[in-house]
């Protein structure tokens, strides 16, 4: 398993502040990810996320499709919507 450095997270909120013209309608303190296999869905979650253990497991498999460069201008987690769903609901704020 490989494991995210916290200024790997900070530069891949970087760009998807910067890239995202989205990014605008989503309130401080949150992120939009887009998550799908085919079609992709948008979620808001907030930024705290990033920093939890099963949260990570879902960057690192993003990191290892996508690298930094995201089709959706944000940050897109290839997992079934219904497992990311399952897995946002057990985490806190």
């Amino acid at each position: 398993m490989m494991a995210i450095r916290l200024p790997r997270i900070l530069q891949l909120k970087q760009n998807i502040l910067r890239g995202s013209s989205a990014a605008k309608d989503v309130r401080k303190g949150y992120v939009a990810v887009y998550v799908g296999e085919e079609e992709k869905k948008r979620f808001v979650i907030p930024v705290s996320y990033l920093n939890q253990p099963s949260f990570r497991k879902l960057l690192s498999k993003a990191e290892e499709e996508f690298g930094f460069q995201h089709p959706m201008g944000g940050l897109t987690i290839p997992c079934r919507e219904d497992i990311f769903i399952d897995l946002t609901s057990s985490l806190k704020d």
